[in-house]
């Protein structure tokens, strides 16, 4: 960030809509046709001469200062505006921090804001990081509750790090979705069998309905591999390279029933 004050300079952004978002759509692998059911939203910072500054460059300061749960609900505002006009992807990822899922207000900033727009529930689900719901099962199963009594649903993001990881599909309700962690992802991409723990957390979210996403494909000779293996769901540059979310909004598409 060009800026010798780069808190002052977040704080302007903020108040200044000066981010912007893009979409990285989610592949279904089941069909003949690549289908799209989901997709995650991620946010740049618009600096001079439409220079696109990635999330590493900013986020850390944001967390430093205790300014994620502003950032996370003007994300939430602007992804349901796109929604509520109309969407190609039906179900969007917002990315919450640890900050957020502290805040008791926020679930009731997430209802008004869905009842305004008039969005339905299901039409979002929330992406938290697998080593902050660790930190804080606490305060992720809460809201949790509370995001499921609106329709929406979790998504645990790097999932696999650990065997404990299991545990959070025990304790946590309304999750929809893991995302693998790299080195699971890389496994399944090996030569050879996927190794037990990887067995294990595919049974385990097979039994419970829980889709299973292979993060970080980059190659697209990686799809037939994934799905002979069962993986149904994929994320990466070899399906999808993220592009802006207005490119998404289709005015009058049909909302999650």
């Amino acid at each position: 960030m060009k800026s010798d004050d780069p808190i002052a300079y977040l704080r302007r952004a903020l108040s200044q809509n000066a981010f912007d978002l893009y979409c990285q759509p989610i592949a279904a692998l089941g069909g003949l046709v690549m289908a799209y059911p989901m997709g995650e939203v991620l946010i740049r910072l618009r600096e001079e001469e439409q220079a696109m500054l990635p999330p590493g460059e900013f986020l850390p300061v944001l967390e430093q200062y205790g300014l994620m749960p502003h950032l996370d609900r003007w994300v939430l505002r602007e992804a349901l505006e796109r929604l509520a006009v109309g969407s190609r992807i039906a179900r969007l990822c917002l990315n919450l921090s640890a900050q957020t899922l502290a805040d008791p207000a926020f679930p009731g900033f997430v209802a008004d804001q869905l009842a305004a727009r008039r969005v339905p529930g299901n039409c979002v689900l929330f992406e938290v990081e697998e080593h902050d719901a660790m930190a804080v099962p606490d305060s992720v199963a809460r809201f949790a509750a509370l995001a499921g009594s609106l329709g929406a649903g979790l998504v645990f993001d790097g999932f696999g790090r650990s065997p404990d990881a299991l545990q959070l599909l025990v304790y946590v309700p309304c999750v929809r979705a893991v995302k693998l962690h790299g080195s699971l992802t890389r496994q399944l991409l090996g030569e050879g069998r996927p190794g037990w723990l990887l067995e294990r957390f595919l049974c385990e979210t097979a039994t419970r309905g829980i889709m299973a996403v292979a993060e970080s494909i980059e190659e697209p000779r990686a799809l037939p591999r994934l799905k002979a293996l069962g993986i149904r769901y994929a994320q990466g540059f070899a399906v999808y390279k993220p592009q802006p979310l207005d490119s998404f909004v289709e005015p009058h598409a049909l909302l999650v029933a």
